[in-house]
């Protein structure tokens, strides 16, 4: 008897989860090293300080946008990554609520975009840690 596969909630969430986790992990990954790389410490503490930030939060983001970025795409621990992310997200959004809702508008950006992100983080923390997670969150 040749068994067919029916996707379902239950059988393709965890794949849709790790599809969530790479591109969250890429992203941050991808944000905190040209914070470190291109836009260098300094200047990123004073582009947080610009808008209003204090300047020395500059170093625990990018240390979380690299740190958490590996994390989520290696696995480790993705849904509390995930809810951190979240939260950090919503905060960096803040700064775009002035510009409107298009990323794209002019003197900076509008907040769709970390928004946008802000849920998908949120919503990988609630669906759980997807397929091949080297640490999942919680114990079976």
């Amino acid at each position: 008897m040749e068994r067919s596969f029916k996707p379902t909630v239950g059988n393709t969430a965890p794949y849709a989860a790790l599809l969530l986790r790479l591109e969250l992990g890429i992203m941050f990954l991808a944000h905190g090293l040209t914070k470190l790389l291109v836009f260098t410490p300094a200047g990123t503490v004073k582009f947080f300080a610009s808008v209003g930030f204090p300047g020395f939060l500059a170093y625990p983001v990018m240390a979380f946008e690299i740190i958490g970025g590996a994390m989520l795409i290696l696995g480790v621990l993705p849904r509390w990554v995930a809810g951190l992310a979240a939260v950090e997200l919503l905060v960096a959004s803040t700064v775009h609520w002035g510009n409107g809702w298009a990323f794209a508008a002019p003197d900076g950006g509008g907040w769709e975009y970390p928004v946008f992100l802000a849920v998908t983080a949120a919503a990988l923390a609630l669906l759980g840690d997807g397929v091949c997670a080297l640490k999942p969150s919680l114990r079976k």
